[in-house]
């Protein structure tokens, strides 16, 4: 997203609820972590209200983005996941979703968690953050990463600071405040 964001998506029918409830703001459960991923991938090569328009659809097909429920689909909802319309039918994507599920139940022994495993990386610069998703996950380069941090609090920048949001993310206490990160405005 650009600063173009804060100007172009209140009053937008696709964006405005993300926008202004959800972007930026911290996001500390597991599904939500993995919803943002899994939503992230998808959105690679794609237009992003293209993703939020199929946002009920992905909750739909993958069972609510319960990472148990995803982590044990087999050969069988891998080819009802390529089948479905209501979703992006990119076969890396689906095997991302489900591969990237198995990894974050792996985090729950060495981290206690997809949200255990951000806070013990965290803060350091993008490119380490993307070095280090790229060894834990799969299909997460640069965009994606960046994208997820500052979508679930971690990076600053989600919003401009003149945006009305900016200080409703700034009294929710993102990971990039605690950090004592400064908030750059993106170009």
């Amino acid at each position: 997203m650009s600063r173009s964001y804060c100007r172009s998506a209140p009053g937008d029918a696709v964006h405005d609820f993300y926008h202004g409830n959800e972007y930026g703001f911290p996001v500390g459960d597991e599904t939500s972590l993995f919803e943002r991923l899994v939503l992230e991938i998808n959105q690679a090569g794609l237009s992003w209200a293209g993703v939020l328009r199929k946002r009920e659809n992905f909750r739909a097909a993958y069972a609510g983005f319960d990472v148990d429920a995803v982590a044990a689909f087999g050969a069988m909802d891998e080819a009802r996941l390529l089948s479905d319309p209501g979703i992006v039918r990119n076969r890396k994507k689906v095997a991302a979703a489900l591969e990237n599920a198995r990894r974050i139940v792996g985090l729950r022994q060495s981290h206690g968690g997809f949200h255990g495993w951000l806070q013990r990386h965290h803060p350091r610069p993008h490119a380490d953050w993307t070095g280090l998703f790229r060894r834990t996950f799969v299909f997460t380069g640069p965009l994606i990463v960046e994208e997820f941090l500052l979508s679930t609090g971690y990076l600053p920048g989600a919003h401009t600071a003149r945006c009305p949001v900016f200080a409703r993310i700034v009294g929710a206490g993102p990971p990039w405040l605690e950090a004592g990160l400064d908030h750059v405005e993106r170009p």
